[in-house]
């Protein structure tokens, strides 16, 4: 497997709880003073130096062209923008319409703690005009341009059950993804339940997405969605609660792939920790949503190691009885560590080598190739 970064990733519930300043509870990395003064944008120019003159900086100090994200994202009309984030923890909601194709953002210090995209609304969280927000509606950003491109990003929502005892609707996601091309390259995605939704723009639109070296963690659902998509070198991480007394604590997993899409969830070469006790989490449960009772949902998790915080016994559930895992698309192959272990085998169906040479990511993928760009 390929070298992560070696710092144990700071989970979001311990950010939440650090007590020593917003940098501290962002797990932030320091960056020093004399350094950040000279040069907020690393390598990638200034507004006195840009890179090209599609290109926009963003710094909560002032340094930049403007101090959010969304003020940002509204001056770059049309395609081919991109923009630079300095180090700093950006509270606010922010939305790339479907005009705003071939985006790239970049966090200036290439380290994700430094660059932090957070707000706090869930589904049930009730809207300023009355109603609630729902799951997209939650979302701390949106993305449903196609070809967009992040790299050394974090995205957030630090939204908590236990702050709002009499909010039912718990999904909480920190980006919704709907864009075809959409890659991500060394971001984080911190959330609860609904973290990070890999998603369409339409039943019939087949959107792909590639997210590599990333981290993700949650507990309920926290990768879900309807894309292609692929996940290599990523970890993904579950949360321990308080909040429940018995197994399962949740599920990492939830595609909701469409009938007519070959397709789903590729994970490879990546690997599944927890924090919670050995055994609480599921690895996937099939969503087939209402509007969409006709999706197959579609999951092929190959050359990744499972910890033992998967029930190695029992990784797939059911979200609904209508609607059996057994009767979806779900496959193993090559997948090692004590969740992996294969101990009831109708349990875990395997790919075999012949079904495996087509699950891939360039069968996922076709003719775009995101592993071979370069910032």
């Amino acid at each position: 497997m390929p070298s992560h970064d070696t710092r144990l990733p700071l989970s979001r519930r311990g950010f939440l709880l650090a007590s020593t300043g917003a940098a501290a509870a962002l797990a932030l990395a320091p960056v020093p003073a004399h350094a950040g003064a000279r040069r907020p944008f690393g390598r990638f120019g200034s507004p006195a130096a840009r890179l090209t003159p599609q290109t926009l900086y963003v710094d909560p100090k002032g340094r930049g062209d403007h101090t959010t994200v969304k003020d940002a994202v509204t001056a770059a009309t049309g395609s081919g923008w991109t923009l630079v984030l300095a180090p700093g923890t950006y509270r606010e909601t922010v939305a790339v319409d479907v005009t705003r194709t071939e985006a790239t953002w970049i966090g200036a210090s290439e380290d994700p703690r430094d660059v932090v995209i957070v707000y706090d609304n869930a589904a049930g969280t009730p809207k300023p005009g009355g109603g609630t927000y729902g799951t997209t509606g939650s979302a701390t950003t949106t993305v449903q341009a196609d070809g967009f491109t992040a790299r050394w990003i974090t995205f957030a929502n630090d939204w908590l059950r236990a702050d709002h005892p009499g909010i039912t609707g718990t999904q909480a996601v920190a980006i919704k993804v709907q864009g075809d091309r959409s890659a991500f390259h060394h971001c984080r995605f911190l959330g609860h339940q609904d973290t990070l939704y890999a998603d369409s723009i339409a039943l019939t639109s087949f959107a792909r997405q590639y997210f590599s070296h990333c981290y993700a963690e949650g507990d309920v659902d926290f990768v879900f969605g309807r894309a292609t998509a692929v996940y290599e070198h990523c970890h993904f991480r579950t949360l321990n609660r308080t909040d429940l007394a018995a197994a399962p604590y949740g599920f990492v997993f939830a595609p909701s792939t469409a009938g007519a899409n070959p397709r789903g969830y590729l994970v490879t070469r990546s690997r599944v920790s927890s924090e919670a006790p050995d055994a609480f989490y599921k690895l996937a449960r099939p969503w087939v949503p209402s509007s969409d009772t006709t999706a197959r949902p579609s999951l092929v998790v190959r050359d990744t190691w499972l910890g033992p915080g998967i029930d190695a016994a029992a990784p797939y559930t059911n979200m609904s009885d209508a609607f059996p895992w057994q009767n979806q698309r779900f496959a193993e192959y090559r997948d090692t560590g004590p969740g992996a272990r294969i101990t009831v085998p109708e349990n875990r169906p395997q790919l075999t080598a012949e079904q495996a040479e087509s699950a891939t990511r360039e069968a996922y993928l076709g003719d775009w190739k995101p592993w071979r760009e370069e910032c």
